[in-house]
């Protein structure tokens, strides 16, 4: 493969401010990719713009809060079609957690927090999204998941039911794609030391378990391969 394989090519990254998000922007950064990076922090954007330049890389950096500005993710794909004249790579690594509590005593706030961040974004970057990627020769969509999705788990209701829902929309898109050359994927990185795993565990050492470094060039090499459409790749 060459160190390069996506030179030329227009990726877009959510959560990109930090975490798997940020390590993701970079590893494509180096594989050539031109980033897209949105988030709601304009501080945590421009700290990844900083470290993509450092490296010789560049980015387009669009700052938007999922849960007030949903809306403005439908203006993405129309605005990436006009600069760039196709989309090549989407990572939806944006995620949020918001608090561990029995189902019962789910608040109305934070469920509507996770939906907008958890499904309802990942609505409507595939709607945004579907046909400017098509615009690409070969593209890719990757869409972080967590084993909770599959794993129901005490206090864990609200997170794992917008994870769920997210996972089969994504499946559900992938199986209409058909024979196109765009494919869609779920990536289940696993424990990972970021912002979200210390919310649900406060007592781990997160320095014992993966760091997102170590994450994003393996999102980065499944985008530049050929991965398997619909398919749920452990990374």
């Amino acid at each position: 493969m060459s160190a390069r394989p996506l030179e030329g090519q227009v990726a877009l990254v959510t959560g990109a401010s930090r975490g798997i998000g940020r390590a993701a922007a970079l590893a494509l950064a180096g594989m050539g990719a031109h980033l897209v990076l949105t988030a709601r922090s304009q501080g945590g954007l421009e700290e990844t713009d900083d470290l993509i330049r450092a490296a010789g890389g560049s980015a387009t950096l669009l700052p938007l809060d999922m849960v007030r500005e949903g809306d403005q993710l439908d203006k993405l794909g129309p605005s990436l079609a006009e600069r760039f004249g196709r989309l090549d790579v989407l990572v939806h690594a944006a995620g949020i957690l918001t608090k561990l509590t029995p189902a019962a005593h789910i608040m109305p706030r934070d469920w509507e927090e996770s939906l907008a961040v958890n499904i309802s974004s990942t609505w409507r970057l595939i709607r945004t999204c579907d046909p400017v990627l098509r615009l690409a020769p070969a593209g890719r969509a990757v869409v972080l998941t967590d084993s909770y999705a599959e794993n129901p788990t005490a206090y864990f209701g609200l997170y794992s039911a917008a994870k769920a829902a997210q996972a089969h929309l994504v499946r559900c898109w992938a199986a209409e794609l058909g024979q196109t050359s765009l494919r869609a994927v779920l990536a289940d990185p696993g424990p990972v030391a970021t912002h979200l795993r210390r919310t649900a565990f406060p007592g781990e050492d997160q320095a014992k378990i993966r760091q997102p470094a170590e994450v994003g060039p393996a999102i980065a090499k499944l985008v530049a391969g050929s991965p398997e459409n619909g398919a749920t790749v452990r990374l």
